[in-house]
């Protein structure tokens, strides 16, 4: 019997890296993109794929105690990339029985599937948006940028419109957001 029409147009929107990743994490009782398959080596090809699973939801981020499967930390919360049941049907293999999806789901982050991703830089335009507006420590601190990185994307708020006074506060220099664009 063919494959169903919606299931043959995945299967071929897939790129070659993205299938290994996919079969690799369906092979895993965890259901884990990493470690890499031994065919796959790091870099920027399989970052961009990966990028790709989570976007069209055929991976997804989640809380893992599984220290190879570990993708990124925050604080002592590590987190890995996982396969979903959509990621398995993209490359033909129906989604597992109950028993075996129990085994596959790590413990899942409610935190993080409910809160919307924002962006370093939209948390910067929030600090500076305060009436006491923000330091630049603040600022590195909120961020995690380098004094250098955080002063360019002060410069590229200024050059989208923002209007960014700076004055003093407690002997600090401090940067608030006059008008926006």
């Amino acid at each position: 019997m063919p494959a169903p029409a919606w299931k043959t147009s995945i299967m071929t929107s897939l790129s070659d890296t993205q299938r290994v990743l996919l079969s690799g994490a369906a092979q895993r009782n965890n259901g884990s993109l990493l470690p890499l398959p031994a065919s796959l080596r790091p870099g920027g090809g399989v970052t961009k794929a990966i990028g790709a699973l989570l976007t069209r939801r055929f991976a997804e981020e989640r809380e893992t105690n599984d220290a190879a499967a570990v993708r990124r930390t925050e604080g002592d919360t590590r987190f890995g990339i996982f396969v979903t049941d959509a990621g398995t049907a993209a490359i033909g293999i129906e989604p597992a029985s109950d028993a075996g999806s129990a085994e596959r789901e790590p413990v899942a982050s409610p935190a993080l599937e409910a809160t919307p991703r924002t962006s370093k830089i939209s948390e910067v335009v929030v600090l500076l948006s305060r009436s006491a507006g923000a330091t630049l420590p603040e600022l590195i601190a909120a961020t995690g940028w380098l004094p250098h990185t955080t002063r360019a994307a002060l410069t590229g708020l200024r050059k989208k419109g923002h209007d960014i006074a700076r004055g003093k506060r407690d002997g600090a220099t401090c940067y608030c957001i006059m008008a926006a664009a």
